[in-house]
């Protein structure tokens, strides 16, 4: 071996060493500070040996070309797996092409340790402008660090570029970095509450750290955007991110910025970033909370920073809150000042306004109304006078008068985030404090418990001020949020909806059984405090008790009059019936941003009319289905001229779901389908959207039908979200699916549509084997579940007066609902109605069955859950 050689497996080798010695001393308790600096000196070693043995090879790299770290390497931050970012500087007078060969052999000497790089050849000149297509190259300067070479050459850069840099273009890079950051932050929906959160590019992650320090850099802040920020807490959640993001790279062994399930178990366990010694273990749930409190720390820093802007920048962002119309009177204790409110210093007054409850919580009333926000040194004022405020605070009607001020403004879920942030919130509602930063940890909810609270009141407030749709939006969610709003608007006591949302989860830092049990208890306390009248305690208990109750209803067939029947025994009243519609509106929405559909909206004001219907007994049962149908009859049948007995004889022996949800239009296309049955026994209709795509068979009943279906769209890789199954008097089935495409191939490839539909034709018609078309499709490896779900089979015979409820609750995976569908069949189970739904990794799967047109036995449920179980195992397990 020649001795370059030889000298390249030594460099290697001792770099390798250098780097599992690293990993030992932070997996043996070093701080994240530590590690990165560590990581940073064994490369800053390499890069001068390199350069040395680079420099003797060629004298030109001696004078006018200099290295620079820059970026997160310049800022002596390069954590286990970070790419290393170099700036090659050329003087003027060097030709790139003299230089070029032993750039790119420093940086291929790099690789080949392992080193991921990023390299940028510049000019000084280059250096001096700044572009907004490449705001970044612009951004990693503002931390540049001297590795080697022409020292004056880089002095230049330090003293002179730079500086002219940032005097000449300060405000057109802070615009761009302000631009870029709201871009980052609506990736991730504007909010730091993720299931599984990037901890680098999240809000409240480590990039925000460094908008900070580069925000104040640009705003005139001497030193480097790595030196200028915060405070003893800032640094604390600095180094808490910083511990987990090096535990991340060293647990995925690459630059993986993700904290999902698995590595939330994993830090937890090794009690990372916790204080004392690593060996204590915690559990994920408490651990997660105190990473979203780190987070918001760092959220709050980078809101400081912004409102420390002068005005003209500040209009650049989209971080402030909007404002209202309704002024702020300039009334004693605080005022308006820059767009904040400003508490009265103490020395202007005989007593220190910020320990008078009064003047505090009109300063949130104030907010909530006008959407200004306390500027930092109210904040902190607050923040310090906590004893204070409680020993001087009232309870009873006059508390309560205020917060209905604070709860009814239109920026409430702001100022209710605001009163939290500075422990204002737990101080008059301590119930408030067991779910602070409580992450549930089931797959399906975005947020921790009180940001969830926070997005419903948001949610709520929403509706007052929805616009009615255009006609293009119709079916949307701003045709929801318009016919949702015009029932708030109804609401003769709207504070005691905003004053339900905000306690109906408290019950959750507390019960691991029925949460709102005990969130109904919790609230009595504060009740009894508020000095609330018996009709609105009641009405206020009724609603946490009751508060999952119509989303448990949208999960049977809400058009059986028994499913209607139930509910409204339960909510009784047509106040209570309202305020628990919205709620359960806004509490769906709450969940994640795509949790609420359109489908689920219009569902849940289905089961409001009908329930509405059913308390005032305006409209008879029977009667009603019957002039409804007469009524659509002549709404399809003006589609069609001279086709009414036709569409009548079609339509007789739907249940009345399938009229209800369908269109004159979808059951136009359904009878024209049915139509063309002597033609062709199986009709498909396939809709294709990016999200969420649908498929419609109308064919004759038969058995295996549902289950064929289920497979043929399992073998194509389509993720189910829900179904429907309908059968009329003459035997025609109307099966619709609407589905994701797991794998995108419809998407990324239009001419497969074609060969989807005639694939699902052949298995209809069975040309085609279901079970070859499932052989045929590679399977792919299945990610350990996030929330193991165990299953479960449950039967209701009162749910419905002719069918046998089934629901079964499983573990989301591919080939269940096939699966089960296979089994009813084998059972010689009739599927009058299915209705199939998914939440997070859980699927919820509700069939109406009947046995040779009646209600199942009790031996027949019993011999049906032990198949059912035994074939979810069996697919689970394939």
């Amino acid at each position: 071996m020649q001795a370059s050689e030889s000298r390249e497996v030594e460099r290697r080798s001792l770099y390798q060493r250098n780097m599992l010695e690293i990993r030992g001393a932070f997996e043996a308790g070093a701080s994240g500070e530590g590690t990165l600096a560590a990581r940073t000196a064994v490369v800053d070693e390499l890069i001068h040996d390199l350069w040395s043995h680079a420099a003797d090879s060629n004298p030109t790299l001696s004078a006018g070309v200099s290295l620079l770290a820059v970026g997160g390497y310049g800022r002596r931050e390069l954590f286990p797996c970070s790419d290393v970012d170099l700036l090659f500087l050329l003087d003027v007078k060097v030709n790139e092409k003299e230089v070029k060969e032993s750039l790119r052999w420093i940086g291929q000497q790099m690789w080949d340790c392992g080193i991921r790089i990023s390299q940028t050849i510049r000019r000084l000149s280059e250096c001096e402008r700044f572009s907004e297509e490449n705001a970044e190259f612009s951004l990693s300067l503002l931390d540049h660090r001297f590795l080697e070479g022409d020292a004056a050459l880089y002095a230049k850069l330090a003293d002179e570029s730079v500086p002219k840099l940032l005097g000449r273009d300060h405000k057109a890079i802070l615009a761009r970095l302000l631009e870029l950051t709201r871009e980052r932050h609506g990736r991730y929906g504007d909010t730091l509450f993720h299931l599984e959160p990037n901890i680098k590019d999240c809000p409240g992650g480590l990039r925000d750290v460094h908008v900070c320090g580069w925000i104040k850099l640009l705003n005139g802040d001497s030193g480097t955007a790595a030196t200028v920020t915060g405070s003893t807490g800032f640094h604390q959640a600095v180094e808490f991110l910083r511990l987990v993001r090096c535990f991340l790279h060293y647990r995925h062994e690459r630059d993986d910025n993700t904290l999902d399930w698995q590595a939330q178990d994993a830090a937890a366990a090794a009690a990372i970033g916790l204080p004392g010694d690593r060996n204590q273990s915690v559990d994920a749930a408490y651990w997660m909370r105190l990473y979203f409190r780190h987070a918001r720390r760092v959220e709050r820093a980078l809101k400081r920073a912004i409102e420390d802007l002068p005005s003209p920048q500040k209009r650049l962002r989209r971080f402030s809150l909007k404002r209202g119309d309704a002024a702020v009177d300039a009334s004693h204790g605080f005022r308006i000042e820059r767009g904040q409110i400003v508490l009265e210093a103490a020395q202007e007054r005989a007593d220190d306004p910020a320990q008078d409850p009064e003047i505090v919580l009109e300063i949130f009333a104030a907010m909530a109304r006008t959407g200004y926000a306390p500027g930092r040194d109210t904040e902190e004022r607050l923040s310090q006078a906590l004893a204070s405020i409680s020993s001087n605070l009232e309870e009873g009607p006059s508390l309560w008068s205020r917060l209905q001020a604070i709860l009814t403004g239109p920026y409430a879920g702001n100022a209710l985030r605001s009163m939290h942030a500075a422990g204002i919130l737990e101080l008059l509602i301590p119930e408030f404090h067991g779910i602070d930063a409580l992450v549930i940890r089931d797959a399906y909810h975005r947020y921790t418990v009180d940001e969830h609270t926070f997005v419903l009141i948001d949610t709520l407030h929403g509706l007052e001020s929805a616009p009615i749709p255009s006609k293009l939006e119709w079916g949307s969610r701003q045709e929801w949020a318009s016919r949702f709003g015009g029932l708030l608007r109804e609401l003769p006591h709207p504070a005691l909806l905003y004053l339900t949302a905000l306690l109906h989860d408290t019950g959750k830092g507390r019960s691991t059984g029925d949460h709102a049990a005990e969130s109904a208890r919790m609230a009595r306390g504060l009740l009894a405090r508020l000095e609330l009248d018996l009709y609105e305690s009641d009405l206020v208990l009724s609603l946490i008790t009751h508060h999952l109750e119509m989303s448990s209803a949208l999960r049977r067939d809400i058009f059986d009059a028994e499913t209607v029947r139930a509910f409204a025994g339960k909510v009784q009243t047509p106040e209570l019936l309202r305020m628990l519609t919205l709620f359960t509106y806004a509490d769906i929405n709450a969940v994640h941003p795509d949790a609420l559909t359109p489908w689920k909206a219009e569902n849940l004001w289905r089961l409001y009319i009908a329930t509405a219907n059913y308390l005032d007994r305006s409209v008879d049962d029977e009667r009603v289905g019957a002039e409804e149908a007469h009524e659509l009859v002549d709404r399809v049948s003006a589609l069609m001229p001279d086709q009414r007995s036709a569409v009548a004889e079609y339509l007789d022996g739907f249940p009345e779901r399938y009229v209800r949800t369908r269109s004159p239009d979808q059951i136009r296309t359904h009878f024209r389908m049915a139509e063309q049955l002597s033609v062709n026994r199986v009709q498909l209709d396939f809709r294709y959207a990016p999200t969420v795509s649908e498929l419609t068979v109308v064919t004759p009943d038969r058995a295996l039908l549902f289950a064929n279906m289920t497979g043929a769209l399992a073998a194509w890789g389509m993720n189910i979200v829900t179904a429907d199954a309908f059968s009329n008097r003459q035997g025609i089935v109307v099966d619709s699916f609407r589905f994701t495409d797991t794998f995108r191939t419809l998407e990324m490839n239009a001419s497969e549509h074609e060969r989807f539909v005639k694939s699902i034709f052949d298995v209809m018609t069975g040309a085609l084997s279901v079970e070859k078309l499932l052989s045929g499709r590679r399977r792919a490896r299945r990610k350990a579940p996030k929330v193991v779900v165990e299953p479960r089979v449950e039967f209701n015979d009162e749910a419905s007066s002719h069918s046998t409820l089934l629901e079964v609750n499983a573990q989301d995976v591919p080939g269940l609902l096939r699966a089960l569908s296979l089994t009813l069949a084998a059972q010689g189970h009739n599927i009058e109605v299915a209705l199939v739904d998914t939440e997070g990794e859980s699927a919820i799967d509700v069939f109406y069955l009947t046995h040779n047109g009646e209600r199942l036995q009790k031996r027949q449920q019993h011999t049906l859950r032990s198949a059912l179980l035994r074939a979810m195992e069996e697919n689970a397990a394939s």
